[in-house]
């Protein structure tokens, strides 16, 4: 007797779509944003230009994870979303506590204001919805 593969639970149903498309997009802003800043002008805020690269990376992984579904996907994603959002408030009131040491915006200053703070927007959707599908598929 066969032992059938239990099939991974999707996360991209529904309201997930629209979170991997909102990820895609970040994905393409910060490594595009930050490949052309580095590659002409990194010493000019190194800083800035090095975080918009950790957003990028941070924002594939977690479109990677929501694609690729099952559990340990929905922990990763979970977990990320919330290192997303720490990095969001933590540079975002470092840029309005200390201009100075962002001579350039990154994608999260000032609580990602420049991308129309889909930056904090996202991730706490993002959290709230991977959570809510928890509840839902233990209900089951």
């Amino acid at each position: 007797m066969a032992v059938a593969e239990e099939k991974p639970t999707r996360l991209i149903s529904g309201p997930g779509m629209l979170l991997v498309w909102l990820y895609g997009v970040m994905v393409v802003g910060a490594v595009s944003r930050s490949i052309v800043q580095i590659s002409t002008e990194f010493d000019h805020a190194p800083l800035a230009y090095s975080l918009s690269a950790l957003a990028g990376l941070v924002y594939g992984f977690i479109t990677y994870s929501l694609v690729r579904g099952g559990e340990t996907a929905r922990r990763a994603a979970r977990l990320c979303c919330a290192a997303e959002l720490a990095g969001v408030l933590v540079v975002g009131t470092w840029t309005l506590v200390e201009p100075s040491a962002f001579p350039d915006a990154t994608v999260w200053s000032d609580y990602g204001m420049g991308y129309l703070f889909i930056p904090v927007l996202l991730p706490i959707t993002a959290m709230y919805w991977l959570r809510k599908g928890v509840r839902q598929g233990d209900a089951a």
